[in-house]
C-alpha cells in the first residue's frame, strides 16, 4: 500500500518480443530499466498484499493460507512484509535483490542510501555494495558497527579523561587553598605557642607579681603563684595541640596532593597509551588497505601465513572493540573492578606491543 505498481502492465512487459521483430538498443535498453524498476515494486507490492491478507484472515488461517494458497513459507511471507513496511526504494531493492535489503535493514534508514552507494572495505580490497555477496554485505555492516563503537568508546574515553583531568584540576586548586590556609594556621599557631611559652616562663621567674600587694598571708601568695602557672600551662598545653593539629593537617594534603598527581599522571599516561593504539591500529588497517590498493592481494592469498595474519588480525580487532565496550560498561557499575580489567588490558597491550618488537 502506498507503492504505485500496475500489475497487468507489468505482466504485459514481461511478454517476451517477437522474433522478426526489429528493435534498437535503445529500446532494449529502456525495456531493461524498467523491468528492473518493476522488480522491486514487485516486491514491495507482494509485501503490501501480504500484510493486507494477514489482517482479513481469521486466527489460525494465516499459515495454512501461506503454504496452500500462495506457496510461501512463513519466513519468506515476513520478509517480503519487512521490506514493504521499511524500504522506500525500489530501483535500490532491485539491483540488490532481496536477501541482501533485508541485511541493508540494520542500518537505519536515514543512513542507508549513504552506505549503498559507497565503496567498502571487505576481505582485502574494497567493493561496492551491489557487487557483494550477502555474506561480505555482512560483515562490511558488522565491520561499520564496530568501528563506530570503537570510535564512541573512544571519545567517551576521551571525555571522561577530559572531565577527569578538568576534576583533577579543581581538586588540586581547592588542595592547593586548604594547603595555603593550614599553613597560615600553622604559623599562628606556633606563634601563639612560643607567646604562651614566653608568658609561662616569665611568671614562673616572678612568682610576686602575681600576688595582690594588699594581701599578706603567704600561702595565699603561692596557691594565687601555682593557679596562674596552672592556668598559663594550659594554654601552653592548647598551643601545643594546636600545632601538632596543624601539622599533621599540612601532612594529610600534602600527601592528598601526592595521590591527586600521581591519579592525574596514570590518566595521563593512560590517554596517551590509548590514543597510541588507536594510531596504531588505524595504521595497521590502512596499510592492509594499501596492499589491496597497490594489487598485491594476490600475494596476500597465495601466502597462507600472510592471509591467516589478516583473518587474525582482524578478529583481534573485533574483540578489543567488544572488550572496550565491556569495560565501559562495568566502569559504571563497579570501579574497582574496572580498574583492574583496565590495567590487565594495558598489560595485554604490552605483551602484544613486545610480541610485535
Amino acid at each position: 500500500m502506498g507503492k504505485t505498481f500496475d500489475i497487468a502492465k507489468f505482466a504485459a512487459s514481461l511478454e517476451k518480443p517477437p522474433a522478426d521483430s526489429e528493435r534498437n538498443i535503445e529500446t532494449i535498453t529502456a525495456e531493461i530499466v524498467q523491468l528492473k524498476q518493476d522488480a522491486g515494486n514487485a516486491i514491495l507490492a507482494i509485501g503490501d498484499r501480504l500484510i493486507e491478507a494477514k489482517g482479513k484472515l481469521s486466527h489460525g488461517e494465516w499459515l495454512t493460507w501461506l503454504t496452500e494458497q500462495v506457496d510461501f513459507s512463513e519466513r519468506t511471507a515476513q520478509n517480503f512484509m519487512r521490506l514493504a513496511r521499511e524500504w522506500s526504494n525500489p530501483q535500490a531493492l532491485a539491483d540488490l535483490g532481496a536477501t541482501k535489503a533485508l541485511t541493508l535493514l540494520a542500518l537505519p534508514p536515514e543512513e542507508r542510501a549513504a552506505f549503498i552507494s559507497e565503496a567498502h572495505f571487505v576481505d582485502g580490497g574494497k567493493k561496492a555494495v551491489v557487487d557483494m555477496t550477502s555474506r561480505e554485505l555482512e560483515k562490511a555492516i558488522r565491520e561499520r558497527d564496530e568501528a563506530r563503537k570503537a570510535m564512541e568508546a573512544a571519545q567517551a574515553d576521551a571525555r571522561a579523561s577530559e572531565e577527569s583531568r578538568a576534576k583533577m584540576e579543581s581538586d588540586m586548586a581547592a588542595l592547593k587553598a586548604l594547603q595555603e590556609a593550614a599553613q597560615r594556621d600553622a604559623e599562628q599557631a606556633q606563634a601563639d605557642l612560643r607567646t604562651a611559652r614566653e608568658e609561662l616562663q616569665a611568671l614562673r621567674e616572678k612568682p610576686v607579681d602575681v600576688a595582690v600587694e594588699t594581701v599578706p598571708d603567704p600561702e595565699a601568695v603561692r596557691q594565687a603563684r601555682e593557679e596562674a602557672i596552672k592556668e598559663m600551662q594550659a594554654k601552653v598545653d592548647a598551643a601545643e595541640a594546636k600545632v601538632k593539629a596543624s601539622d599533621k593537617a599540612q601532612k594529610d594534603l600534602e600527601a592528598k596532593m601526592k595521590d591527586l598527581r600521581k591519579s592525574a599522571d596514570a590518566n595521563a599516561e593512560n590517554l596517551s597509551r590509548a590514543e597510541r593504539a588507536e594510531a596504531e591500529l588505524a595504521d595497521a588497517r590502512k596499510q592492509l588497505e594499501d596492499l589491496a590498493k597497490a594489487g598485491k592481494q594476490e600475494a596476500l592469498n597465495s601466502d597462507p601465513e600472510l592471509a591467516r595474519f589478516q583473518v587474525l588480525f582482524e578478529q583481534t580487532q573485533g574483540q578489543v572493540n567488544q572488550l572496550r565496550g565491556l569495560l565501559l560498561k562495568i566502569r559504571g557499575r563497579d570501579e574497582i573492578a574496572a580498574g583492574k580489567l583496565k590495567n590487565a588490558l594495558l598489560a595485554l597491550a604490552d605483551a602484544v606491543r613486545r610480541c610485535a618488537e
